[in-house]
């Protein structure tokens, strides 16, 4: 694609050369004059803008053709991919009722179960990313306190810290894929850096989404790289330290103001001001 580029560059501006010859050529044998000078103009702007028009189709043409294969090579593939969680999904069923009297074997059939619906919210979220790499992902309106109640009730099945949940009623018109991605994000990462008995609480009020955790906190040096990729507050803990920094990429991209505050020993909390994408 660069290597295109530089031709069709190389291109337009061989053209403009030969339009400049052109336009000096008129102008020499009709003689120089601001009527002469105007239409002569007038013409060349037109046929340069032709020329770059052409020049720019055949680009994104070619740009168009590969995202269109990447586009259709990734569904095939995730089509492949669903249709053996489907039948994990349907057998389990089928396990459940043939198992109803035997509670060993019923709880770890909840185990996978758990695990099935995590594999396919994560098939959902790889469907997202690639359209958005590819597509302009639509914006949705929905309630906000509905969707953190949900995302909350997911995080509880993973029997770590008990919640606190405050919630005002709000609408929000955002990319409700990459809202929901950006939430479980921080909720994970309230669980991971506290104890298992230290409460998250989670409060929505005056247009202002907070997350505070009671954990091991940040001082202010580890506040200043939180954002950047490949950064983690504890090498020991689970994840590749990218989280925050596509959690800054989305509030950017929806105009969502974030702050972090934190102590350390004592807690972080993560504020999101939805002024911007109320409903």
């Amino acid at each position: 694609m660069n290597q295109q580029i530089w031709i069709a560059t190389l291109l337009y501006g061989i053209s403009l050369i030969f339009l400049l010859l052109g336009l000096y050529g008129y102008l020499d044998t009709q003689g120089f004059s601001k009527e002469n000078f105007l239409i002569a103009s007038a013409l060349f702007m037109l046929i340069g803008i032709l020329l770059g028009y052409i020049l720019n189709a055949y680009i994104l043409s070619q740009q168009f053709r590969v995202d269109e294969n990447l586009l259709h090579l990734t569904k095939e593939i995730l089509h492949e991919l669903n249709i053996p969680l489907a039948t994990i999904q349907a057998n389990s069923s089928l396990l459940k009722r043939s198992l109803k009297d035997n509670e060993k074997s019923l709880k770890r059939l909840e185990r996978i179960d758990s695990s099935t619906k995590r594999l396919e919210r994560l098939y959902a979220e790889l469907v997202y990313s690639i359209k958005k790499e590819i597509h302009t992902i639509e914006k949705e309106s929905f309630p906000l306190e509905q969707l953190i109640a949900e995302r909350v009730e997911a995080m509880k099945l993973l029997n770590r810290n008990p919640f606190i949940v405050q919630l005002e009623s709000h609408s929000i018109k955002v990319d409700k894929i990459g809202f929901e991605k950006m939430l479980d994000n921080i909720l994970a990462n309230a669980m991971k850096y506290s104890l298992r008995e230290q409460p998250i609480e989670v409060r929505l009020k005056k247009n202002v989404l907070s997350i505070e955790d009671h954990g091991i906190g940040m001082d202010e040096t580890e506040l200043v790289t939180i954002y950047e990729r490949y950064y983690q507050l504890d090498n020991a803990a689970y994840g590749e330290g990218i989280g925050l920094a596509l959690v800054k990429a989305y509030c950017d991209d929806e105009k969502i103001k974030i702050r972090i505050t934190s102590t350390k020993g004592e807690g972080t909390t993560v504020s999101f001001d939805l002024t911007a994408v109320l409903f």
